[in-house]
């Protein structure tokens, strides 16, 4: 059949209709008109597979990276970036309309970036060298070369990718001096088949206002065979790049490991600092912070300012407010706002370093009426509204102005929510990585007494589908 393709999923395939029906289409682009064999039909839907571009769409391109199509990432790598802001803008609409439960949700354009390109601050790249086998004598090898990349999509393949247009330079140097480490010194990649090999994942951090640049070597064991040798090469790959686009030298300060011997997550709570400080420092507009291995902070520090900006104005502060910071990360958006002039910020978030990383931010950067609270925050807000156990009164919570929600992709327990709204904020502005379930929360606070006033797309993750969204909320009688 022949169709035009009017939308994009979020694994970046092309979406049509034929008499209702959806049609998804792989390898297409919005605005492409198709011809396309039917390969797989359900109740409501279909699956088919490109015959032939009959009328490419005017917004498609070629994609600039050489792994387009193979790597799992950068869905919409083959789509013209101003085309990926407005879709962006359309997808978020959508959300809010379909399940948010909104009428016209006032929706502004997406904002962009510049230079859409080495935006990324964290790398997390998995190490793979096609399994182990056991030689006789216990000697464990590799079954081949070691690959340092990124996951096909939909799979647990690792694509050996020497260089990703959305990484730092120092990401994808220090993932080079890894493989020259491994292949000269033969350290195994670990194989799940045998549960055995050391290396599990490498993780880089770079800090793009000051240069400075953490390496987390993600390990099946206790150390790693000859680290002196892979620290000097780690230095050696760093020192030796160019400066920065925004000037600044790169420098390696920090290697960690990180032992991790189940494999539930990515990374575990135990960090070995084998060089170098335990944290790196970062400046974003005019304020610093300290990044430990495990804490949040969000991957664009330029998209970043644009966000916070964006949050700032619709928080609206005058100096007097009490702020709640609700899934702090390391303090960055209480921070700004005791910036933008509230009275006193409490910030709630689970992970330990962070909390030490945010208390620790707000010393560097001369706050003193800002308290943060290691736990879960749905379990922890209710604690401190009811002041039981409190040992400092300053975290006792009567009421809030505003609330600041900036929850993971899952969105915010139901039990904080209830809490968030018997504080009666005048304001919740919302920060969102997943517009599906910013729609369900805002739904569930306007059945509380709280209206959406509008919303604003950042482009945080040019190329690839995900997208920031900053909401601003009121309270239907303040």
């Amino acid at each position: 059949m022949q169709i035009r393709i009017e939308d994009m999923t979020q694994e970046g395939a092309g979406l049509g209709r034929d008499n209702g029906m959806a049609v998804f289409v792989k390898g297409t682009v919005l605005g492409d008109l198709v011809e396309c064999e039917i390969t797989k039909v359900k109740k409501n839907y279909a699956f088919g597979r490109l015959v032939e571009l009959v009328e490419p769409s005017p917004d498609r391109i070629e994609a600039e990276c050489p792994y387009s199509g193979i790597c799992g990432g950068c869905q919409y790598s083959r789509l013209a970036y101003d085309a990926q802001l407005k879709l962006k803008e359309k997808q978020v609409r959508d959300k809010l309309t379909r399940l948010g439960g909104l009428e016209n949700p006032k929706v502004n354009p997406t904002i962009g970036m510049e230079e859409p390109f080495r935006y990324r601050n964290k790398a997390t790249m998995p190490v793979w060298t096609g399994g182990i086998i056991t030689r006789k004598g216990g000697i464990v090898e590799n079954l081949g070369e070691p690959a340092i990349g990124f996951y096909r999509g939909k799979s647990h393949d690792v694509v050996d990718c020497y260089d990703c247009y959305l990484q730092s330079e120092p990401a994808m140097a220090a993932a080079e001096a890894l493989r020259r480490f491994m292949a000269e010194d033969n350290i195994t990649a670990y194989d799940p088949k045998w549960d055995k090999g050391l290396i599990r994942h490498l993780i880089v951090k770079t800090a793009r206002g000051t240069g400075e640049v953490m390496v987390i070597l993600v390990i099946n064991g206790k150390g790693i065979p000859n680290a002196q040798k892979l620290i000097e090469m780690l230095d050696d790959y760093i020192y030796n790049l160019p400066p920065a686009e925004n000037g600044v030298e790169y420098s390696l300060e920090s290697v960690v490991l990180n032992i991790n011997k189940t494999g539930k997550d990515i990374m575990s709570d135990e960090c070995i600092t084998i060089a170098g400080k335990p944290t790196i420092l970062e400046e974003v507009g005019g304020l610093k912070f300290e990044i430990s291995p495990l804490s949040f902070y969000q991957v664009n520090p330029v998209q970043m300012e644009k966000l916070y900006g964006k949050a700032m104005e619709y928080a609206d502060l005058h100096g007097s407010e009490t702020v709640l910071d609700l899934y702090c990360g390391v303090g960055t958006i209480g921070i700004f706002a005791m910036q933008a002039g509230a009275g006193r910020v409490i910030g709630i978030e689970s992970v330990k370093g962070a909390v030490i990383d945010a208390n620790r931010n707000s010393v560097i950067n001369g706050i003193v009426k800002s308290r943060y609270v290691c736990g879960r925050a749905e379990e922890e807000l209710p604690k401190l509204i009811s002041g039981e156990g409190l040992k400092d009164e300053d975290l006792k919570i009567d009421s809030a102005d505003v609330v600041f929600l900036d929850p993971p992709r899952a969105g915010c327990d139901e039990r904080l929510l209830d809490a968030v709204v018997s504080v009666e904020p005048s304001k919740i502005v919302y920060i969102s990585c997943d517009p599906a379930t910013l729609a369900r929360d805002i739904r569930y606070l306007s059945e509380k007494g709280y209206v959406f006033e509008e919303a604003t797309p950042v482009d945080m993750f040019p190329w690839t589908m995900h997208v920031e969204v900053v909401t601003c909320l009121q309270r239907v009688n303040s």
